[in-house]
């Protein structure tokens, strides 16, 4: 014979766990209090599956708040990254990257070659990893982010410091290299990276290699020994030569 059902007013208990902020362990209660009472669970493990449930939830809610401020383009994540397509890239070097060490020591992840090898796709996926780690992360797109310092070129650096792209532990720029930047770019440029050595973390995807910098920087050598002492000092190097992905999906795509 079965053991009888137990009938709980729970209504009270949620109304006190949503009055603490608490709503998802609110909305789980009434399902784990059944599961507790069906399997006979003791009191200290059904709180404590209370509390993880109430704990997931707000992870999850804080990574999709982190993602959407982020700007990060959504998708591309290592977990489906083709490494087999690429050999040129060490799964076990971008593991190590994934684990955050390189954010919290302010450095630099450099990801260099030609188009369509992956490059956005790992600093995209990297992004996402870093907040998930807690990291506060922010994407541009290199020609959004030089509008971005143009726009603020006039501001004194006590205002500066506060803009995302100063501020945050890891900023994410992606596309560099398409068009060479004149002297005001340039310029703007540098400001950025001193103010970030040793303070945040950066990842850049560029199709030029270091020595193409002093033509991308207006021409002018100076200036780009000085931004690449700060970027190389302490700074991870990927250069990534293989095939497109986007050439591989279209010619299977005329193969059907």
């Amino acid at each position: 014979m079965s053991a009888p059902r137990v009938k709980l007013d729970i209504d009270a208990s949620r109304e006190k766990l949503v009055s603490l902020g608490c709503a998802y362990a609110a909305e789980a209660l009434e399902g784990l209090l059944a599961e507790a009472v069906r399997n006979e669970m003791p009191a200290h493990v059904f709180l404590d599956r209370l509390l993880v449930t109430e704990l997931a939830g707000r992870e999850e809610r804080r990574i999709k708040a982190m993602l959407k401020g982020s700007k990060i383009p959504t998708g591309q994540t290592l977990e489906n990254f083709d490494f087999a397509f690429q050999p040129a890239i060490e799964r076990s070097r971008i593991e190590t990257l994934a684990t955050g060490s390189w954010i919290r020591g302010a450095e630099v992840l450099l990801l260099q070659g030609p188009p369509g090898v992956g490059k956005s796709h790992l600093l995209v996926a990297l992004g996402i990893r870093a907040i998930e780690l807690g990291f506060s992360a922010q994407y541009f797109r290199f020609d959004e982010l030089m509008t971005a310092l143009k726009a603020d070129a006039h501001l004194p650096a006590s205002r500066i410091k506060a803009r995302k792209y100063m501020s945050t532990a890891l900023l994410l720029i992606d596309e560099m290299g398409y068009d060479p930047m004149n002297r005001e770019e340039a310029s703007l440029f540098f400001r950025l990276v001193s103010h970030r050595y040793g303070r945040g973390a950066m990842i850049i995807t560029t199709n030029k290699t270091v020595r193409d910098w002093p033509e991308l920087l207006a021409g002018d050598e100076v200036l780009a020994t000085a931004i690449l002492d700060r970027l190389l000092h302490r700074a991870h190097v990927l250069n990534i030569r293989g095939r497109s992905y986007r050439l591989r999906d279209l010619e299977a795509s005329l193969k059907n």
